[in-house]
């Protein structure tokens, strides 16, 4: 297991843990909903060889503080900005994975200047589709039974399931180790409190409540990647396509032997993927003026029938109350 120090800054009196290392053009990495920087240890030795990579808990996971606090995903975007500002970095490409990519999405909405490059993994934020699992989790009165999670017989049946899961080669069992990990950090009240802050902000009973398919023309001229597993159970396939259309000029990296998972999955070729997407591509300029005629031109700068799909797609969404 490769060595390294998680750092601390406190940012408006909440304390956020960090990986920093490396040296070279700044790579940030966010992590999804319930886990932590941890998420990314296997790949830093070989991204921190010619990048600076920076890795946060996200607040109200992993090392950083728990408060009662806003977690939405423009809030994380802001703690992005701040910590990034903190540490001296102007610019990064920015690497996203579940909420993270949701994050990593509004980070170069709201921070077009700061945002070199976008790669998003197994990204939320696209449309309102999301695992049953995670709906009834975000339920208001599931919370309530959130701390049974703390006893022994829970946590064996929890992983009882889990393993039956990969056993019968669903889905949802090609990330149980992942699943299960993430399951592992809920007996802490602070950590499950926070867990099911973050999760209502983004989830409600019929889905994901945020959709980015109405900003994404906003992309033309950052240079995107999308990674999704094929056997993605939590955010589904078609998910990544539809990203990938409202995008201009992204790539789509598609994993058919992974779920929700792909950088665990097979971590080579991820690290594969991801280093040439860094290599043949050139960290986005931005221009003011650019962004002006971007939102000036809206949806009627993409092409047809693109546009109608989209906007079917986002009247769909806001119909049914996401």
């Amino acid at each position: 297991m490769w060595n390294y120090s998680v750092q601390f800054r406190t940012l408006h009196g909440y304390r956020r843990a960090f990986v920093r290392v490396g040296q070279g053009p700044v790579l940030l990495l966010i992590h999804g909903i319930g886990d932590s920087s941890a998420t990314w240890d296997h790949l830093l030795p070989f991204l921190a060889l010619d990048h600076t990579v920076i890795a946060p808990d996200l607040l109200g996971h992993g090392a950083s503080d728990k408060p009662r606090a806003d977690y939405s995903v423009a809030a994380y975007a802001n703690g992005m900005r701040d910590l990034l500002s903190v540490l001296g970095v102007d610019r990064a490409t920015v690497v996203g994975h579940s909420l993270g990519g949701g994050v990593a999405m509004q980070f170069a909405y709201q921070y077009p200047e700061r945002c070199e490059r976008l790669v998003l993994v197994s990204t939320g934020g696209v449309s309102n589709e999301v695992h049953p699992l995670l709906r009834l989790a975000s339920l208001p009165d599931a919370d309530l039974l959130l701390p049974l999670v703390g006893y022994d017989f829970t946590r064996f049946a929890v992983r009882a399931v889990f393993k039956a899961f990969q056993r019968l080669g669903t889905d949802l069992g090609r990330d149980a180790a992942d699943f299960l990990r993430v399951f592992d950090t809920l007996p802490d009240a602070t950590a499950r409190s926070a867990f099911v802050r973050t999760l209502r902000a983004v989830i409600d009973h019929r889905g994901q409540v945020i959709t980015m398919l109405d900003r994404c023309y906003l992309t033309r001229g950052m240079p995107t990647l999308l990674v999704w597993g094929a056997h993605d159970a939590i955010i589904p396939i078609s998910h990544a396509r539809l990203a990938h259309a409202a995008m201009p000029g992204s790539r789509l990296e598609t994993f058919e032997d992974a779920g929700h998972f792909p950088h665990h999955a097979a971590p080579g070729r991820f690290l594969e993927v991801l280093r040439d997407f860094l290599a043949t591509t050139a960290p986005a300029i931005h221009s003011s003026e650019q962004w002006r005629e971007l939102l000036r031109a809206g949806r009627l700068g993409l092409p047809e029938p693109l546009a109608s799909e989209l906007a079917e797609r986002t009247a769909t969404h806001s119909a049914t109350g996401t």
